[in-house]
């Protein structure tokens, strides 16, 4: 029995997600990405209007995976200090490498105006957020996504120092931070 389009197109993004979490993002024009699913450049074209739908699709269904990975770690909502060191070590965590520099390599490249890497972090960023706040402990609601945001930008801050070396720079930081936290 043949396959529909729409299975054919979702493995092909799921064969895509793992070459981009092993090979990163260099090298993303059409022949490689279709040589890394075993196709040709046409058939992609075929399943995606383009390689921008094809980079966002590929990238939007990577951030799903890791949301669902960051589910299975979490049973209840946490405060603050409590989510940040989890979130710290999950991100540290080997399974979640490939994200992480993933994310680092889309982080770029959207700072750069680029798209679909701009729109597409974007959105993957929205979904961090929601998924943080959901994650976190609050007293008062309407400090729920201001301090999922500053969650996530004190992560991204951790996962650069870490993504150039600066491992003693970034316990220090997470020392500094839960000594704050602390004193509240």
């Amino acid at each position: 029995m043949a396959k529909t389009h729409a299975v054919q197109r979702q493995q092909m993004l799921e064969k895509l997600a793992d070459h981009l979490l092993a090979a990163g993002l260099q090298g993303t024009s059409l022949r490689p990405l279709a040589a890394a699913v075993g196709t040709s450049d046409r058939m992609l074209l075929y399943y995606f209007r383009d390689k921008n739908e094809l980079m966002s699709s590929t990238l939007t269904l990577i951030a799903a995976r890791l949301l669902q990975l960051l589910d299975k770690t979490r049973t209840k909502a946490m405060p603050f200090a409590t989510l940040l060191p989890h979130l710290m070590r999950m991100m540290n965590a080997a399974p979640m490498r490939p994200y992480v520099k993933l994310w680092l390599e889309l982080a770029a490249l959207a700072g750069r105006d680029q798209e679909p890497y701009r729109s597409t972090a974007r959105q993957i960023l929205e979904a961090f957020i929601n998924w943080t706040a959901a994650a976190l402990a609050v007293e008062r609601e309407r400090d729920r996504r201001p301090l999922a945001a500053l969650l996530l930008a004190t992560i991204e801050g951790f996962v650069m120092l870490d993504a150039i070396g600066c491992d003693d720079s970034t316990q220090a930081a997470l020392q500094g931070v839960t000594r704050l936290l602390s004193k509240r």
